[in-house]
């Protein structure tokens, strides 16, 4: 393919030709479970026009790429959407065989550019930054000046290689992920506009060396939605196309971990101002621009805010307690520690325990359990089970809990979610998913794959009214918010063990740079 593409005459008559891909997967180091093609099949690995039919109504940055190739009047060509539940790192196979489909077909179909959906916390085996290894194979391929714009989440990890090798980077600006397909639209829009000559984007990366605790990074809350309302100032000053601010993802011990600010300017707005400061023979402009400029402000006041970043929560004997005392029901009981959109095994057992302890009533608790699921469905609606569930991935979640009771219901676990959502997914699948009624009025619902709780639809397919229930069990941080807090009486985030729990100081990291707080202010100076 040419590296050095013209940009199209916006008045010529030749349509653009976008090609759309994602390869998008949140990689939690620590989880020992290596992601498999079988992770993303049984999510999505779609290619060609199966992308546009699963995804073009999607509340996710495809569907608005989907959609704003088809506003713009370009030639739409879809490659291939890959989606894996967050785990442990991608395996290589998978990881080759992906990013080589994308290179033939692009190699194949010449598209004049390319939207590109990463996480930007992508982990594979031989490569700690997988996203930026997949912008090093494409420009390997495809060469230094074949536009590509990125979508990134909220949590990426990015590092400075994905920046210098993508043409323009954007980010989420909520969490709870609710404004993808906006994003898709901004995206779109960018590439575009540069394909058509009427900008030149120029990225700016900073780096604060302090880690973003996972609660505090409801983007309503502060501390994030002053830096975020920062952000959004800075977007209407002349020349600067787009800021994102990234609080990172902590469960990966790579290099790049921490949070990131991506300020993407129009380099040909820069260059005009210089010009006109030559020729008012004014003081020369800093070297890296208005972009690098705004980046490290923003990056700054990240850094002070560093203290505001603490999150202490009750353990899981205090936090059930006062769930059960509560009179603003239902009470959401976040299992932080077990948190399934950030890598972890989705069977932990502890507040389970200890609901059954205090002898808790109405209350809905859901497992990954594919082997007690599959008991469930050979015994049949009414029939009677007994057996131990969850503890079994690995043993930082809590141990195996034996519960009997009757099966209520068992689904494909398929069910649609038509608002959005944290993730933006339409189309869900849980695998073989029963429920099970315990005594006390108590439910298990069994998935045989690990579903993080971005849905009620999680619930009420399986004919649960979770509005009505005393306690719901939800394993996550902030994502269940945009779904559960529409019915929550009261939410109680619980600090359990795990892989995801929300101290920094429970793990051990290797590879990271000096980050506050696991290392002191005055040592933690690089990135600001």
């Amino acid at each position: 393919m040419d590296g050095n593409k013209t940009c199209l005459d916006p008045n010529t008559s030749i349509a653009m030709r976008i090609a759309v891909a994602g390869f998008m997967h949140e990689s939690n180091t620590f989880n020992p479970l290596p992601t498999d093609r079988a992770a993303f099949e049984s999510q999505c690995l779609a290619f060609g026009p199966a992308l546009v039919d699963e995804w073009r109504d999607a509340h996710h940055e495809m569907g608005g790429f989907i959609e704003g190739v088809v506003q713009h009047g370009a030639e739409l060509l879809p490659i291939v959407m890959a989606w894996a539940t967050p785990s442990g790192p991608v395996r290589q196979d998978v990881f080759d065989e992906i990013v080589s489909h994308l290179i033939a077909k692009l190699q194949e179909l010449r598209p004049d550019g390319l939207l590109l959906a990463l996480h930007g916390a992508m982990v594979c085996d031989a490569y700690p930054d997988g996203d930026g290894e997949v912008l090093a194979r494409l420009r390997s391929a495809l060469g230094p000046d074949f536009p590509i714009v990125l979508t990134v989440d909220l949590h990426g990890n990015l590092s400075q290689g994905l920046i210098d090798l993508s043409t323009a980077a954007i980010a989420y600006r909520t969490c709870p992920h609710v404004d993808q397909r906006a994003r898709g639209l901004d995206a779109a829009s960018l590439l575009v506009r540069t394909l058509r000559g009427e900008i030149r984007p120029r990225q700016a990366l900073a780096k604060p060396p302090v880690i973003v605790n996972i609660m505090a990074h409801d983007t309503s809350l502060p501390p994030l939605c002053t830096i975020l309302d920062e952000a959004r100032r800075l977007e209407q000053e002349p020349g600067i196309l787009s800021v994102s601010v990234l609080p990172g993802f902590a469960y990966a011990d790579v290099p790049q971990m921490g949070p990131s600010i991506i300020v993407v300017e129009d380099d040909a707005v820069r260059a005009a101002t210089v010009r006109e400061r030559k020729s008012a023979r004014d003081a020369a402009p800093l070297p890296h621009g208005r972009g690098s400029d705004a980046a490290h402000r923003l990056g700054q006041m990240l850094w002070d805010m560093r203290d505001e970043l603490v999150r202490p929560l009750p353990g899981p004997k205090e936090a059930v307690a006062q769930a059960i005392s509560s009179s603003k029901r239902p009470v959401v009981l976040v299992d932080t520690g077990d948190n399934v959109g950030g890598g972890s095994a989705g069977d932990g057992t502890i507040l389970l325990s200890e609901i059954l302890e205090q002898e808790g009533r109405d209350c809905v608790v859901s497992l990954y359990a594919p082997n007690e699921a599959i008991q469930c469905l050979m015994a049949g609606i009414g029939g009677r089970v007994r057996f131990s569930v969850g503890g079994k991935v690995d043993n930082l979640h809590g141990e195996p809990v034996e519960v009997r009771g009757t099966v209520r219901r068992v689904t494909d676990g398929s069910y649609i979610e038509t608002s959005p959502r944290h993730g933006g997914r339409r189309q869900n699948h849980m695998g073989i998913t029963a429920l099970v009624e315990m005594p006390g009025r108590n439910w298990l619902v069994l998935n045989s794959e690990r579903h993080p709780p971005f849905s009620l639809g999680q619930l009420t397919s399986m004919g649960i009214q979770p509005e009505k229930q005393r306690i719901l069990v939800v394993k996550a941080a902030i994502a269940y918010k945009a779904a559960y807090q529409l019915i929550a009486g009261t939410i109680i985030e619980v600090d359990t063990p795990g892989l995801t729990a929300v101290n920094p100081r429970r793990f051990e990291y290797r590879n990271i740079r000096k980050l506050y707080p696991l290392h002191p202010a005055s040592e933690c100076t690089s990135g600001v």
